[in-house]
């Protein structure tokens, strides 16, 4: 591979996905979206072309032109912002009308298939960054006690049932309660939620849905999830081993340190 087409939605992903194919001598074809999409992308790239939410022709039409045979998607696009900023063009309209649901996953895989349609094949950017993968057991932070990893457990046993439904990646539990479940307002207003209701001491676990495609919308953290942790008074995050990105990897468990939340790598394989 000599470019790389790259679907840039919100976060450090995409920024980290250029960077690491620049450093292999790719040159990286970037399609950014509005609002979404950090204006970082500018310098990480090689080339940026800066789209509205939904304009999929424009997608494949920049990737055609500039001779790009791969692409890859990194970074989510905010649900609850959709309202504003969605503006698809009569490609997205008539892929949207073929898929029957209008969920992240199901949406991800028509952008994919659109993608595939015009000879550019999709591909999962992770390889390049896959030191960033999650490991097992305890990252940072203190050791978790018995009633934490039984929280956990808990968690993620919701998180793999309710994300079969393609509701969100993101389950707060303390005590034995299921305190926030992710859904439309994102991951963020979720974990807020959850701390008005039972306060600090949380236990989070942010899981990849059943069947989910590992080349889009795979679960990742980074230095900003463990700083609303470390606002809310949460006690812990358990992420899934080798399937979770942890981006600014140093940063983030040095960070996780300092707050005193520990990061946790879990590998149940009965999930």
């Amino acid at each position: 591979m000599n470019k790389l087409g790259l679907i840039a939605g919100n976060g450090v992903f995409p920024l980290e996905v250029a960077r690491a194919a620049r450093q292999r001598g790719i040159k990286v074809i970037a399609v950014a979206h509005l609002n979404e999409s950090d204006r970082a992308l500018d310098s990480a790239a090689d080339e940026v072309t800066w789209i509205k939410v939904g304009e999929l022709q424009k997608i494949i039409d920049v990737f055609k032109n500039a001779g790009v045979s791969e692409a890859a998607m990194a970074g989510g696009i905010s649900r609850a912002r959709l309202k504003d900023s969605f503006a698809p063009d009569a490609r997205a309209l008539k892929m949207l009308a073929g898929i029957g649901r209008f969920s992240d996953d199901t949406v991800l895989r028509g952008v994919a298939s659109e993608v595939e349609a015009e000879g550019i094949k999709m591909i999962d950017p992770v390889p390049m960054i896959e030191h960033w993968l999650a490991r097992a057991g305890v990252g940072a932070g203190p050791e978790p006690t018995p009633a934490q990893i039984r929280d956990l457990e808990l968690a993620f046993a919701v998180a793999r049932r309710l994300g079969s439904y393609d509701i969100g990646q993101t389950v707060a539990v303390r005590d034995g309660m299921v305190a926030a479940v992710e859904a439309l307002e994102g991951t963020d207003a979720a974990l807020r939620r959850a701390a008005a209701l039972v306060g600090a001491g949380l236990v989070v676990a942010k899981a990849a849905k059943p069947g989910q495609d590992m080349r889009f919308d795979r679960p990742a953290i980074g230095p900003a999830t463990v700083q609303l942790l470390a606002e809310i008074g949460a006690a812990m995050l358990g992420v899934e081993a080798q399937v979770a990105l942890i981006l600014e990897r140093e940063r983030t468990l040095e960070f996780a340190c300092a707050k005193n939340v520990t990061l946790y790598g879990y590998a149940d394989s009965s999930g």
